[in-house]
């Protein structure tokens, strides 16, 4: 059975923040909450579904090409993702609901269809974690 991580947080800002700061900008931000990840377009267009976003994973300590395409896209609800680092591929989504005016609960889901459920987490966990928290820092710091 696949591998899955599931995070939650909730940042003290309004969902319309979050989701512009998250998803529409995500090509911008994503490197800074995870800075062994590189990410570029090859257009300028908007972010939606079937865009593809162009990665260089450097996490391994050899950087790795990939891509992420988006598959869902959905104003202050969803983004979600296929996400190919090499031939590995998994499933990235995130979810973005309005707990108040200014608390946005935010849950991101990773499916790892290779990785054994089994496997040991915690570098992943511990990775995901500290992205979790600079993306929140940033977020109610610059929002």
């Amino acid at each position: 059975m696949a591998l899955q991580f599931e995070s939650s947080h909730v940042i003290d800002r309004p969902i319309n923040k979050v989701f512009h700061f998250f998803a529409v900008e995500h090509v911008r931000n994503h490197p800074r909450w995870d800075p062994d990840i590189e990410l570029w377009l090859d257009s300028d267009g908007p972010i939606g579904v079937g865009t593809i976003i162009r990665r260089r994973n450097k996490r391994s300590g050899t950087p790795v090409e990939g891509t992420m395409e988006v598959v869902e896209f959905e104003p202050n609800r969803a983004i979600a993702m296929v996400i190919h680092d090499g031939p590995a591929v998994m499933y990235g989504k995130t979810t973005f609901e309005a707990l108040n005016e200014n608390q946005t609960k935010l849950t991101i889901t990773i499916d790892i269809p290779w990785m054994d459920e089994n496997a040991d987490k915690t570098f992943l966990n511990s990775r995901l974690e500290h992205a979790a928290q600079i993306r929140k820092q940033l977020m109610e710091s610059e929002l």
